[in-house]
C-alpha cells in the first residue's frame, strides 16, 4: 500500500470508527491488541452462559492475530477455559479472573495462589440460593455475584460480597455491570497486560486495550502508561480517548484492520 492509500485509509478508519471522542485510526504492524470478551467482543447477556458467540468471530480473531505474528490476547474476568470453549477451536494468548490465570505464547497456563474462599464462597451462596435472580460464579481464585436479573437486589449483593470479603486476606471487590466480584489484590488486567508486554511475541509493540465496563479501566491505564491506545467499547465515563459503540462495531474495525494489515504486508512484499 502506497503513503496516499495508506492515508486514506487511516482517515476512513476514523470517520467510520471513532464515535464521540478521539477519531480512532486502523492498527498497524507493530501493534500489540488486548481484548476484554463479554461486552467488548460479544454482547452481554443474562447470565455468562447465555452469550451469542458470533459465529465469524474466532476465524477473524485467528486471521488478525497471525497478521500480528502472535501479539493478540484476550484479558477477561472469566476462566480461560470458558473462553476457549466459547470460541473452540480457536485457542489465543489470555489472561482469565483479571490476571489470576495467564497463558502466553508459549502455551502454558500459569496461575497464582489465592486465598481460601470456602467460607466466603458458602455464604454467598446461601444468599444466592435464597434469591432466584442472583447468580453465584466461583472461578479459580475469585467469586461473582450477578444480579442482572434481579436489579432490585443491587445494595444486597454490594453487602453480601462485603460480608464475603472480611472473611478473606489479600482480595478486593469491583463492582461491574450488575456483577459484584471478589478478586485478589495483587492481580489485574493492566497487571495481565504488563506482564505480556516483557513477552514475545508482545515485547517492544505498541499496546491496545479494548474494553467495556470499568474493570477495564486499569487496562486502559496500562495501556496508555506504555504510550498505547485505549478503546471504550459502549458509553460510560472512561480514561480511555477512544470509543467504539458496540462489539459489533468492534467486530467491523477488526475486519477493516485485518485487510489494511494484509494489504500492508503485499505493499511491503512488492
Amino acid at each position: 500500500m502506497n503513503a496516499a492509500a495508506s492515508g486514506a485509509a487511516d482517515r476512513a478508519a476514523a470517520v467510520g470508527y471513532g464515535v464521540g471522542m478521539c477519531p480512532l485510526p486502523l492498527v498497524t504492524p507493530d501493534s500489540a491488541l488486548f481484548v476484554d470478551f463479554d461486552g467488548t467482543l460479544v454482547d452481554l447477556a443474562p447470565t455468562p452462559g447465555a452469550v451469542v458467540v458470533h459465529p465469524e468471530l474466532p476465524a477473524l480473531l485467528r486471521t488478525i492475530d497471525q497478521r500480528l505474528g502472535g501479539a493478540v490476547a484476550l484479558v477477561s474476568g472469566r476462566p480461560v477455559a470458558q473462553i476457549d470453549q466459547l470460541l473452540q477451536p480457536l485457542t489465543l494468548c489470555t489472561a482469565g479472573v483479571h490476571g489470576v490465570e495467564r497463558r502466553g505464547a508459549d502455551g502454558r497456563l500459569q496461575r497464582l495462589q489465592s486465598a481460601d474462599l470456602r467460607q466466603a464462597t458458602a455464604l454467598v451462596r446461601a444468599v444466592a440460593d435464597a434469591h432466584p435472580g442472583l447468580r453465584l460464579e466461583s472461578k479459580s481464585g475469585a467469586i461473582a455475584l450477578h444480579y442482572r436479573l434481579a436489579p432490585a437486589l443491587a445494595q444486597l449483593c454490594l453487602e453480601t460480597m462485603a460480608q464475603a470479603l472480611a472473611l478473606t486476606r489479600g482480595m478486593m471487590l469491583m463492582h461491574g455491570k450488575m456483577v459484584v466480584e471478589m478478586k485478589p489484590q495483587a492481580v489485574s488486567k493492566g497487571a495481565a497486560v504488563r506482564a505480556f508486554m516483557q513477552e514475545a511475541p508482545f515485547r517492544q509493540r505498541r499496546p491496545w486495550f479494548f474494553g467495556d465496563d470499568v474493570t477495564d479501566e486499569d487496562g486502559f491505564e496500562a495501556v496508555l502508561s506504555l504510550g498505547g491506545v485505549a478503546v471504550k467499547i459502549g458509553d460510560g465515563e472512561t480514561l480511555a480517548p477512544h470509543r467504539l459503540a458496540d462489539p459489533a462495531a468492534l467486530h467491523g474495525w477488526l475486519r477493516a484492520s485485518a485487510a489494511r494489515l494484509a494489504a500492508t504486508r503485499s505493499g511491503a512484499a512488492g
